[in-house]
């Protein structure tokens, strides 16, 4: 089954997506998907063409998406909050012509010191008005599922985004599988507070509804009043999110709004256990935490949302074997702790043009996630340690060495280093901490200043400290264990 083979499964008369544009049928989907991809023939994209989207969450960017994979070209998602440097960055690393946009970018600059020719903008609402134009050709009797449908880009350990090669059967089966051990349903409607270039958002809400012929509901703007109201007026009976929005719904929801939701689906960074239960207590309604990464599809575990286990993972989805491997490649027994490896319908086939990364990846026939865990001999799965230097501020994984090096561009300052840092009464925010040059001075309200124009929202740290030296490892690394606490005597 390919990608935009999902339309076909929802009854026509059915609503498909809740969005700013009100209720779209399944007939209506189909309808804004054929525009689109009319237009978008017309325009000349092609099969194995990368096709950028900018966009907050709409219904035009599923249409848009669904109608770039039904051409054979390559959908690249890209969160909505990154700055020209950054899409500029990710366009030329993907090679991409188009970029579909809810509004024009001013790009040309950031091409532009990039040496990239113009990319065509092309705006999201016109691609699914009425057309006469003519459909495209059916696509080539040797278009299959293995072909790559999307480009996720994600932290690469080199600190510059690393785009992730997922192909139909990737996405698929991974959707299938969640369904499966969720149990998704036909009468479900879901939504998605996760932005739309994040895979567990793609995989949990839009084609594991489109599998089932739920309903899909997207805001352009997710805060959790809005997600409460949504939660209440359009009868949602399942919530994908990031934990971080979890406490302020609980403090703010009344049981009656919360009163269709069977269950909470949380990813994309770890889930406290209080913070699961303390919704559970006032909504009876369980938080199911999984464990997933952009190169698995992204889901490898869930919890059963009938059975939740405080803590872990929960165990593998259907179709998907887990492994925890100890440093020699051995396997670890129950209970010990290794690298968690990954195999399954739902592994990437590599990374975009870097071979060596996709080789030690995909080692011995296993994804390597680098994340440490143990396994249980009931199959469930706790997470000990995240994987490499990689962070998660605002629901998004960030790589610190990508803001670290344009922090140390910035005049004046020697060295940076990036971490979380336990806060009193804020949890873990990311925090820079920094030396000057020589007879040098620096402005922390200036320098954040500079990286608002720089990076992403969620990039920038919102705690600056300045010292005489960056802690380092005996290997000459930066020690970012020494840095988890604000330094005594100073203040944010």
């Amino acid at each position: 089954m390919l990608v935009h083979d999902l339309l076909k499964r929802g009854n026509d008369s059915d609503d498909a997506v809740y969005s700013q544009l009100g209720a779209l049928t399944y007939l209506g989907l189909k309808v804004a998907v054929e525009n689109s991809r009319r237009r978008l023939y017309a325009q000349g994209v092609r099969r194995n063409q990368r096709v950028a989207i900018y966009s907050r969450n709409r219904a035009e960017y599923i249409a848009a998406f669904m109608a770039i994979v039904s051409l054979g070209a390559i959908a690249v998602p890209l969160h909505f909050q990154l700055s020209a440097r950054e899409v500029a960055a990710i366009l030329q690393d993907a090679d991409c012509r188009f970029l579909l946009t809810d509004r024009e970018l001013a790009l040309d600059v950031a091409l532009a010191a990039r040496g990239v020719p113009a990319v065509r903008q092309i705006v999201l609402a016109a691609l699914i008005e009425p057309t006469t134009l003519p459909p495209p050709p059916v696509l080539a009797k040797d278009f299959g599922a293995d072909e790559t449908a999307a480009l996720f880009y994600t932290p690469g350990t080199d600190g510059t985004p690393w785009g992730v090669m997922l192909s139909h059967r990737n996405l698929v089966m991974n959707a299938i599988d969640v369904q499966q051990a969720i149990g998704l349903r036909r009468a479900d409607n879901i939504f998605c507070a996760l932005p739309l270039d994040h895979p567990f958002g793609w995989t949990c809400t839009v084609m594991g509804a489109l599998y089932v012929g739920a309903t899909i509901s997207v805001l352009d703007t997710v805060t959790p009043q809005k997600t409460i109201d949504v939660a209440r007026v359009l009868g949602v009976t399942v919530i994908v999110l990031g934990p971080s929005l979890l406490p302020l719904i609980t403090r703010l929801a009344q049981p009656a709004d919360m009163k269709s939701l069977r269950f909470v689906l949380s990813g994309e960074e770890p889930l406290e256990p209080e913070i699961g239960e303390a919704f559970r207590q006032k909504f009876g309604v369980p938080v199911v935490e999984g464990y997933g990464l952009p190169e698995a599809s992204p889901v490898v575990t869930m919890n059963d949302p009938q059975a939740t286990r405080s803590g872990s993972v929960g165990t593998s989805i259907p179709d998907v074997r887990v492994r925890v491997a100890k440093p020699d490649g051995s396997g670890a027994s129950d209970g010990e702790a290794g690298e968690l490896l990954v195999q399954g319908p739902n592994v990437m086939h590599g990374y975009w043009r870097r071979p060596e990364a996709t080789a030690a990846a995909l080692a011995d026939g296993w994804l390597h996630t680098g994340v440490t865990a143990r396994r249980e001999a009931d199959g469930y799965v706790y997470i000990l340690e995240r994987r490499g230097e990689n962070l998660v501020n605002m629901g998004e994984r960030i790589s610190p060495r990508e803001i670290e090096t344009v922090i140390g561009a910035y005049p004046g300052v020697a060295e940076a280093a990036v971490v979380s840092v336990e806060a009193a009464a804020r949890g873990k925010v990311l925090s820079c901490f920094y030396t000057v040059e020589e007879d040098g001075f620096v402005d922390p309200q200036k320098l954040k200043k500079y990286l608002q124009k720089k990076l992403a929202l969620f990039k920038i740290p919102r705690a600056f400290y300045e010292l005489e030296k960056i802690p380092r490892t005996a290997a000459g690394h930066i020690d970012r264990a020494a840095l988890s606490a604000p330094p005594e005597g100073k203040s944010e």
